[in-house]
C-alpha cells in the first residue's frame, strides 16, 4: 500500500488539492503516515512470543541441544521476532488493539495539525485530511473558519465517505473522496479572491 503513494501520487492529489481550493477559501492539507506511532512494545512482544516458542522446542525437543547455546538461541529468535515484526504492518495490527491504533491515529493527526502551520491560518479555515497506513485510520480536523460555515449534514456525510476508506486507501479513491469534500467546502465557503494560499498543496508524505 506505501508503494502506491508514489512522486505520480503526491502530483495527482497535489492537483486535486489546487483546483480545490480555487473554488473555496479554505486551506485544505493532506498528510499521508506509514504509521503513527513507534510500536515498540508490538515488536518486543513478537519477539518474546518466538523466543518463548523456541525455547519450548528446546525444552521438548526430542533432538540433544546443549544448554550453552539456549541462551543464544532465546536472544536471536528475540531479535528475528522483533525485527520481522517492525517490518510488517500486519504483524503491528495483530499484536495492538484497535483503540490504541485510533488512538495513535488521532494523536499524530492532532499534533500534525499545529506542526504543518494548519492552526495558524489567519482566517481560521484551515483543514487537515490526515492518512495513517498502519492504522488503517482517516482522520479529518478543520479550523473554526470552516466548520461555521458547514452544514452539519452534509459535512458529517463528506466526512464518513472520506473514512470509509480507510482500510483500503488508494491514491484513487483518496483523490475522489477529497474532490467530493471539495464540492461541499466550494458551495458552503466559496472563494472570495481575498485569501492568500498560506499553506503548501503538496500532500506530506512520510511512509518510514
Amino acid at each position: 500500500m506505501k508503494s502506491r503513494f508514489d512522486k505520480a501520487a503526491s502530483d495527482s492529489i497535489a492537483q486535486a488539492v489546487r483546483e480545490i481550493e480555487a473554488k473555496t477559501d479554505a486551506e485544505v492539507v493532506i498528510v499521508i503516515r506509514g504509521r503513527s506511532g513507534s510500536y515498540r512494545q508490538a515488536d518486543y512482544l513478537c519477539g518474546a512470543v518466538l523466543a518463548f516458542l523456541g525455547l519450548l522446542f528446546v525444552l521438548f525437543s526430542p533432538f540433544d541441544v546443549h544448554t550453552y547455546w539456549v541462551p543464544f538461541d532465546v536472544v536471536v529468535l528475540f531479535a528475528i521476532g522483533a525485527f520481522v515484526c517492525s517490518r510488517t504492518y500486519l504483524l503491528r495490527r495483530l499484536l495492538t488493539t484497535k483503540k490504541f491504533r485510533a488512538h495513535a491515529a488521532r494523536q499524530g493527526a492532532a499534533a500534525m495539525f499545529y506542526e504543518a502551520g494548519i492552526a495558524n491560518t489567519h482566517a481560521e479555515n484551515g483543514m487537515l485530511i490526515y492518512v495513517s497506513l498502519l492504522e488503517q485510520q482517516i482522520e479529518v480536523i478543520a479550523d473554526r473558519g470552516v466548520l461555521k460555515a458547514m452544514p452539519p449534514l452534509e459535512w458529517n456525510t463528506a466526512i464518513h465517505e472520506l473514512k470509509q476508506i480507510a482500510k483500503r486507501c488508494e491514491p484513487e479513491k483518496l483523490i475522489g473522496c477529497v474532490r467530493n469534500l471539495g464540492k461541499v467546502l466550494a458551495e458552503h465557503l466559496p472563494a472570495t479572491g481575498e485569501n492568500p494560499n498560506e499553506l503548501v498543496d503538496g500532500p506530506r508524505i512520510e511512509l518510514k
